[in-house]
């Protein structure tokens, strides 16, 4: 019986991509001396944390990355339900997400990248019904398919301004090992804001760490991105051994949540700014400090304005998208540190803050946001590689934001019909197995109490499992 290839078209994916890296990985990271490539590549395979060595000199990068996760959760308290609700009968779901990085060092100060994507799966409740979901990797428009996609194409230009180096690790965003310790960088072309902006080395990666979006990302940033999470822009940054500055402008989708982005810079755009700090904030422990900043320009709608014409009789219920303007601004403010207490803990957490009055736009419909949590190593297990990670996370919404919902107005994620307000608050927590080389396995379990900020629902437990490889 032939197979039919529509359905079965993600597993094609996964094999052409596979017989195609592999001779490729062997080709283009590997060379003539082979001592040489030994010194380069991990020599014990319980160490390393790829099926496949990378080289630190070829100017080629291929790598690549399978993540799947599954999550469920059973029925919960929910005297009503609306049509952006979280499902409160039992639920389960599975994403996927698989990714090819290529780079391309042109010169030692000149690089180029190229990455596939393919998406595929679906959320509980397709995404719907809490602000901070319980899974990153979602795309919250299924019906896009899981048809690849290019996820980026950027340059990224080095300029020095000091003659003093350091040295730095490859990933499959930055290829140089040593960079001019003062320095410019630019970067153009099609990328994730969230890449560069807002990172946190304990609590950003949804494929070995945490999962809930308002835990991997500050949830009161609303980052310009179209529905996949990705943007095209350019970002400029100057960076010293104890500071750095970011810079960067970038498309604001056409519509909330949309995938096509908007090129009309006059009155869509967002600009996001972010500061640095690397400090020793505890004796011979280096901690950093991010404080960040963004003003998106688009055709956004007001939460009063669409009241106002709820209450007046002229909108049938609030409608938000029909209050939109063109050249509306949103902005907002938030926090991030990171630090090591020893070598097996290390701390972390967010604080955000936008000014609630416009239309949750390009991310998730929070407001304000405070974060804490921690990662381990299981050392004391005498598992290295394996981490336990823990987290809470508070959330909260404008007044205008909260009568908006309680009238029955739908953002794009929330909508329960009606709200008896109180913060989505959430803790996650994990522990993250490394099986062998590049294989990882992880247990999660997340509780959120007040889905979509309403007391009346929840709260609702949700375990998952993920199952990850790096090549």
């Amino acid at each position: 019986m032939p197979l039919n290839y529509s359905k079965h078209k993600p597993i094609y994916f996964v094999l052409v991509w596979m017989i195609l890296l592999f001779p490729a990985l062997t080709l283009a990271q590997t060379g003539p001396d082979k001592d040489k490539n030994k010194q380069d590549t991990a020599s014990d395979a319980d160490d390393a944390t790829t099926i496949f060595p990378h080289s630190n000199t070829s100017r080629f990068w291929i790598s690549g990355q399978i993540n799947i996760i599954f999550q469920a959760h059973s029925p919960f308290h929910s005297p009503y339900i609306g049509p952006n609700s979280l499902r409160p009968f039992g639920e389960h779901a599975t994403s996927r997400v698989l990714t090819l990085y290529t780079g391309y060092e042109i010169t030692k100060n000149t690089e180029v990248f190229f990455d596939l994507e393919s998406a595929g799966g679906r959320g509980i409740s397709d995404a719907l019904g809490l602000a901070g979901f319980t899974n990153l990797d979602v795309v919250r428009n299924p019906t896009l398919g899981s048809k690849p996609y290019i996820a980026r194409l950027m340059i990224r230009q080095i300029i020095p301004l000091s003659s003093e180096t350091v040295e730095t690790e490859r990933t499959p965003f930055a290829l140089a090992t040593t960079l001019p310790a003062r320095r410019l960088e630019i970067r153009f072309g099609k990328f994730s804001t969230a890449d560069f902006f807002d990172v946190n080395t304990i609590g950003s990666d949804s494929h070995l760490q945490f999962m809930n979006w308002t835990v991997d990302n500050n949830g009161a940033y609303d980052y310009a991105a179209d529905t996949r999470g990705y943007t095209y822009g350019a970002i400029i940054e100057y960076q010293s051994p104890k500071w750095g500055i970011r810079f960067g402008e970038m498309l604001m989708p056409k519509v909330a949540n949309g995938i096509r982005l908007d090129l009309t810079l006059r009155k869509s755009r967002a600009e996001n700014i972010e500061t640095e700090f690397r400090r020793n904030f505890l004796p011979g422990k280096q901690g950093t400090l991010r404080l960040l900043s963004y003003i998106n320009h688009a055709n956004m709608g007001s939460y009063r304005e669409a009241i106002n014409a709820f209450l007046a009789g002229i909108d049938p219920v609030p409608d938000i998208t029909a209050h939109r303007r063109p050249g509306t601004v949103k902005y907002g403010f938030g926090l991030n540190f990171e630090q090591p207490l020893n070598d097996i803990v290390r701390v972390f957490g967010r604080t955000g803050w936008n000014e609630g009055h416009k239309e949750s736009f390009a991310y998730t419909e929070v407001d304000n946001t405070l974060e804490l949590g921690a990662d381990f190593k299981a050392t004391l297990l005498k598992r290295k590689e394996d981490k336990i990670g823990a987290a809470f996370t508070t959330n909260g919404i404008s007044r205008d934001h909260q009568e908006y919902l309680a009238l029955g107005g739908l953002g794009f994620l929330l909508g329960d019909g009606r709200l008896n307000y109180g913060r989505e608050q959430i803790f996650e927590g994990y522990y993250n197995f490394h099986l062998w080389r590049g294989v990882f396995t992880a247990f999660d379990l997340q509780a959120i109490a007040h889905p979509s900020y309403n007391r009346d629902r929840g709260p609702v437990i949700v375990p998952g499992i993920r199952f990850h490889v790096d090549f």
